[in-house]
């Protein structure tokens, strides 16, 4: 009981309400823009999530990333309970999580439909219906899913011909989640009462209880329009320099925020952290499929056992040239990593994308070279320059002053905001919007 209580709590922290926050809506012509991608469906799983400390339901939908950890698990029948795993550790590059209409809308033969329908959860009897609920009052609620019953955290099992993708934006696969319906119009409902506004509150706040603002927060997600205000989606980025490009490097699925609603920006970044997120962006970018083993095939490193969840990730990046250890032997998976080192695997990172990507692996600079006040006579003097040159990856410590601080622990802002422009920069969106003049 006491477990079931910390999750309701730990969900309830990342889907109640901050309605005060504004977001720019989506552009109907942007939405017309956006494609679909088919996905493996048993890496996703729908579930009535309980909010209101469990006297009401929304919608949740979980994406198994990678698979060095299962992010939920199942048990029982009519109805099935999801255990979410993923709230018991950090689930970056590993999982992922979308909790309103800013993760997730409904597509219907083709055309998306987040801006009339919103995903609700709605009680009838011994039951949980998930329905996409219209905007206009005058129209009628379509059957997405049910559960079969009632308990916290309950799976739904969609109805025929429904199912998970991908929402695209030209060759760009974005963090969005789809539940997509193709052939005859679906079944509708002529009544969604019950627990009524359940489906719109999530970890942003931004859609209140109308979600009349359908897909808002993902014109950012794009890459491409670059001038929506930022969605605020953490309780503790507001303010934040990088707030934009955390909020987009979120949306992309590479790096994600923590149970209690926060980001933590400022917390220093690991060692085999900065690879998992690293490889989760670089998967990320248009036909690349990297295939990271689930399992390491032994030990890569002598401080890294061959049963640790990062140790696969770590094996594949050393042996594609991405990270290396320390002439001891050590990877050192649990120390901070510096800018200094976060541009170097950033850099390698980057030719080996564009390797995969049928190019020849140098970067080409697209930006002056930036004349730093503390890195002549660094190890890293060169390479800080070069990718100061590329999309302005290396930038001034706070995007203020002269100083890179090249031995200073990256932050998890930085870290976030500095692999979003090198994955824009890779996809060839190079224009300067910003502090920074990372392409947004």
């Amino acid at each position: 009981m006491k477990s079931t209580l910390r999750r309701i709590a730990a969900i309830a922290a990342i889907t109640t309400t901050a309605v005060a926050s504004s977001v720019a809506a989506i552009n109907p012509a942007i939405a017309g823009q956006f494609g679909q991608k088919e996905v493996d469906q048993s890496k996703f799983v729908a579930v009535a999530s309980p909010y209101r400390g469990g006297a009401a339901h929304q919608l949740l939908i979980l994406e198994q990333v990678a698979d060095s950890r299962p992010c939920w698990s199942e048990f029982g029948t009519q109805p099935v309970q999801v255990d979410p795993l993923l709230l018991t550790f950090d689930f970056t590059g590993i999982c992922s999580r979308s909790t309103d209409s800013n993760g997730y809308s409904i597509r219907i033969n083709g055309e998306d439909l987040g801006l009339r329908y919103s995903l609700r959860v709605v009680a009838q009897g011994n039951d949980m219906v998930l329905v996409g609920s219209p905007n206009d009052r005058s129209g009628q609620a379509i059957v997405v899913g049910r559960t079969n019953g009632v308990t916290d955290f309950a799976k739904f099992n969609l109805d025929p011909g429904w199912r998970f993708t991908k929402r695209v934006f030209g060759d760009r696969t974005l963090g969005h989640v789809y539940l997509t319906y193709e052939g005859t119009t679906p079944p509708i409902t002529t009544s969604v009462g019950g627990t009524g506004n359940t489906g719109n509150t999530g970890n942003t706040g931004n859609t209140g209880n109308t979600g009349n603002t359908g897909n808002t927060g993902n014109t950012g997600n794009t890459g491409n329009t670059g001038n929506t205000t930022p969605t605020v989606s953490f309780q503790d980025t507001t303010g934040d320099i990088y707030i934009a490009e955390i909020n987009q490097a979120v949306q992309t699925g590479f790096i994600s925020g923590f149970e209690d609603r926060t980001f933590r920006p400022t917390v220093s970044l690991t060692r085999e952290q900065l690879v998992s997120m690293v490889l989760g962006a670089v998967d990320s970018l248009p036909n690349v499929n990297l295939n990271t083993p689930t399992q390491a095939s032994g030990a890569p490193y002598s401080d890294v056992e061959a049963n640790r969840w990062s140790a696969s990730k770590i094996q594949f990046a050393r042996d594609n040239n991405i990270v290396s250890g320390y002439q001891d032997g050590t990877f050192r998976p649990s120390q901070p990593v510096t800018r200094a080192e976060l541009m170097a695997v950033l850099r390698r990172a980057a030719e080996y994308a564009k390797t995969l990507q049928g190019q020849q692996p140098q970067l080409q600079s697209n930006r002056p070279v930036a004349a730093f006040a503390d890195t002549e006579g660094h190890w890293a003097n060169s390479l800080i320059g070069q990718m100061s040159s590329y999309c302005s990856v290396a930038s001034p410590v706070n995007e203020t002053g002269t100083s890179f601080a090249p031995d200073t622990a990256a932050q998890r802002n930085y870290a976030a905001a500095a692999t979003l422009r090198t994955l824009n920069c890779l996809s060839g969106q190079t224009g300067a919007t910003g502090q920074a003049g990372a392409s947004r």
